[in-house]
């Protein structure tokens, strides 16, 4: 029997986070009709009706500041969740990174650990798999330059079942995306999977987990169809 947990956001914040990190999934152009419709549907099952898809406007940067910076603890975890979307289809895109540099700054806070982030901008395109390789955490002991953007999104904390269930249905249980592209029967490249080319991949599966035994532990929630 699911229990009912006090979430401390409100309806009118949700609306506008999700609404937000749907703004950003489709920043970059790479989400085709099927993964829309996928992301349209889970966040509308969260929100429905307040809601309409059919006439969906991006939530401007003054909207987010006027409904989630008035908490700057809830406005950097809505910011590590902007950033765990960014990266959840395993690139990085500079239309991305313009949009949470502007949030960033509408929510008046430094981008320090995007600018952790922003150096896998280029090397995660597949083309350059090899150089990502190099972003992996590093074991002879060298610096990881990435290291603040892990400590970070590691911080993030779920404390709503609505954006719980987002994160887990968004985020795929399996490392996805390897795949061949051939054009003409001729194979151009092999694309690796997400977890080879995007350094940052352990975060996103951390965060899945935690909304995972969130609903599960904290919600009483039934969690195997989202295994």
């Amino acid at each position: 029997m699911p229990v009912v947990t006090e979430s401390p956001y409100t309806q009118e914040q949700i609306k506008v986070w999700l609404r937000g990190l749907l703004t950003l999934a489709w920043a970059d152009g790479n989400f085709d009709d099927d993964e829309k419709s996928l992301i349209a549907a889970i966040t509308e099952e969260e929100l429905a009706p307040e809601l309409d898809f059919e006439h969906f406007e991006p939530v401007t940067p003054d909207e987010v500041a006027q409904v989630l910076g008035d908490d700057p603890h809830v406005a950097e975890n809505f910011l590590r969740m902007a950033v765990m979307v960014a990266l959840a289809d395993g690139v990085y895109s500079v239309e991305e990174d313009a949009q949470l540099r502007t949030l960033c700054e509408a929510l008046n806070m430094q981008d320090t650990c995007l600018a952790s982030v922003r150096s896998t901008l280029y090397s995660l395109r597949p083309e350059n798999a090899d150089v990502a390789a190099g972003l992996r955490p590093p074991t002879n002991g060298k610096l990881d330059p990435l290291k603040p953007a892990r400590e970070w999104l590691d911080q993030l904390e779920v404390h709503d079942p609505r954006l719980a269930r987002f994160v887990c249905k968004l985020i795929p249980s399996q490392c996805p995306f390897e795949r061949d592209v051939v054009l003409f029967k001729k194979k151009l490249m092999h694309i690796p999977p997400m977890c080879k080319i995007n350094p940052l991949y352990d975060q996103l599966v951390g965060l899945r987990f935690r909304a995972l035994s969130y609903l599960a532990d904290d919600c009483g929630e039934d969690v195997t169809a989202l295994l």
